[in-house]
Protein backbone atom coordinates (compact mmCIF):
# COMPACT_ATOMS: atom_id res chain seq x y z
CA UNK A 1 0.00 0.00 0.00
CA UNK A 2 1.26 3.91 -1.00
CA UNK A 3 1.58 5.85 2.12
CA UNK A 4 -0.16 8.36 0.01
CA UNK A 5 -2.88 6.52 -0.46
CA UNK A 6 -2.97 5.62 3.33
CA UNK A 7 -3.11 9.53 4.16
CA UNK A 8 -5.32 10.61 1.80
CA UNK A 9 -7.48 7.57 3.13
CA UNK A 10 -7.22 9.24 6.49
CA UNK A 11 -7.71 12.21 5.90
CA UNK A 12 -11.07 11.72 3.55
CA UNK A 13 -12.24 9.74 7.23
CA UNK A 14 -10.94 12.21 9.22
CA UNK A 15 -12.77 15.70 7.08
CA UNK A 16 -16.26 12.62 6.82
CA UNK A 17 -16.39 11.98 10.48
CA UNK A 18 -15.99 16.13 11.23
CA UNK A 19 -18.81 16.32 9.42
CA UNK A 20 -20.88 14.19 10.86
CA UNK A 21 -21.12 11.68 7.60
CA UNK A 22 -21.36 8.19 8.02
CA UNK A 23 -19.84 6.51 4.80
CA UNK A 24 -23.43 6.06 2.91
CA UNK A 25 -24.02 9.80 3.42
CA UNK A 26 -20.68 10.51 1.56
CA UNK A 27 -21.24 7.68 -1.29
CA UNK A 28 -24.78 9.45 -1.69
CA UNK A 29 -23.81 12.33 -2.66
CA UNK A 30 -20.75 11.51 -4.47
CA UNK A 31 -22.63 9.17 -6.79
CA UNK A 32 -20.30 6.35 -5.25
CA UNK A 33 -20.80 3.24 -2.76
CA UNK A 34 -20.00 3.32 0.60
CA UNK A 35 -18.24 0.70 -0.29
CA UNK A 36 -15.90 2.32 -2.26
CA UNK A 37 -15.90 5.32 0.07
CA UNK A 38 -14.89 2.31 2.48
CA UNK A 39 -12.07 1.12 0.37
CA UNK A 40 -10.87 4.71 -0.38
CA UNK A 41 -10.46 5.28 3.11
CA UNK A 42 -8.66 1.94 3.96
CA UNK A 43 -6.18 2.51 0.97
CA UNK A 44 -7.49 -0.23 -0.96
CA UNK A 45 -8.14 1.86 -3.93
CA UNK A 46 -6.25 3.86 -5.77
CA UNK A 47 -8.35 6.69 -6.39
CA UNK A 48 -8.39 9.02 -9.51
CA UNK A 49 -8.41 12.93 -8.78
CA UNK A 50 -11.68 12.96 -10.88
CA UNK A 51 -13.73 10.77 -8.10
CA UNK A 52 -10.76 13.07 -5.41
CA UNK A 53 -12.37 16.18 -6.72
CA UNK A 54 -16.13 14.35 -6.31
CA UNK A 55 -15.43 13.69 -2.63
CA UNK A 56 -14.18 16.90 -1.83
CA UNK A 57 -17.10 18.29 -3.47
CA UNK A 58 -19.58 16.14 -1.59
CA UNK A 59 -17.63 16.83 1.77
CA UNK A 60 -17.49 20.80 0.84
CA UNK A 61 -13.94 21.21 0.93
CA UNK A 62 -10.96 22.27 -1.42
CA UNK A 63 -9.28 19.10 -2.69
CA UNK A 64 -6.23 20.56 -0.97
CA UNK A 65 -8.00 19.55 2.21
CA UNK A 66 -6.55 16.02 1.60
CA UNK A 67 -3.28 16.61 1.34
CA UNK A 68 -2.36 18.73 4.65
CA UNK A 69 -1.81 15.85 6.15
CA UNK A 70 2.24 16.67 4.62
CA UNK A 71 2.37 19.21 7.05
CA UNK A 72 2.67 16.88 10.07
CA UNK A 73 5.86 15.65 8.56
CA UNK A 74 7.64 18.12 7.52
CA UNK A 75 10.17 20.73 9.60
CA UNK A 76 8.42 23.90 9.92
CA UNK A 77 10.64 26.84 10.56
CA UNK A 78 9.18 28.97 13.76
CA UNK A 79 7.88 31.46 11.44
CA UNK A 80 6.15 29.19 9.56
CA UNK A 81 4.49 27.39 12.86
CA UNK A 82 3.12 30.65 13.67
CA UNK A 83 1.49 30.72 10.32
CA UNK A 84 -0.07 27.32 10.81
CA UNK A 85 -1.64 28.25 14.08
CA UNK A 86 -3.16 31.62 12.52
CA UNK A 87 -4.56 29.37 10.19
CA UNK A 88 -5.85 27.15 12.60
CA UNK A 89 -7.87 29.76 14.03
CA UNK A 90 -9.78 30.82 11.41
CA UNK A 91 -10.12 27.92 9.20
CA UNK A 92 -13.46 27.23 11.09
CA UNK A 93 -14.69 30.75 11.36
CA UNK A 94 -17.34 32.57 9.25
CA UNK A 95 -16.23 35.06 6.48
CA UNK A 96 -17.13 37.58 8.87
CA UNK A 97 -14.87 36.82 11.34
CA UNK A 98 -12.23 36.19 9.07
CA UNK A 99 -12.58 39.75 7.32
CA UNK A 100 -12.60 41.64 10.76
CA UNK A 101 -9.25 39.19 11.54
CA UNK A 102 -7.90 39.89 8.33
CA UNK A 103 -8.28 43.86 8.90
CA UNK A 104 -6.82 44.25 12.24
CA UNK A 105 -3.54 41.82 10.89
CA UNK A 106 -3.40 45.00 8.16
CA UNK A 107 -3.62 47.33 10.83
CA UNK A 108 -1.32 45.70 13.30
CA UNK A 109 1.57 44.75 10.42
CA UNK A 110 0.72 48.78 8.84
CA UNK A 111 1.41 50.11 12.31
CA UNK A 112 4.74 47.48 13.04
CA UNK A 113 5.98 49.00 9.77
CA UNK A 114 6.13 52.85 11.00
Amino acid sequence: MSDVLIQVGQRIREIRKEKGYSQNILAEKCGFTFSYIGGVERAEKNISLINLAKIAEGLDVGIHQFFIYSYEYEHLSDKEELIKELVSMLIDQNPDTIEMAKNILKEVIRYSQK
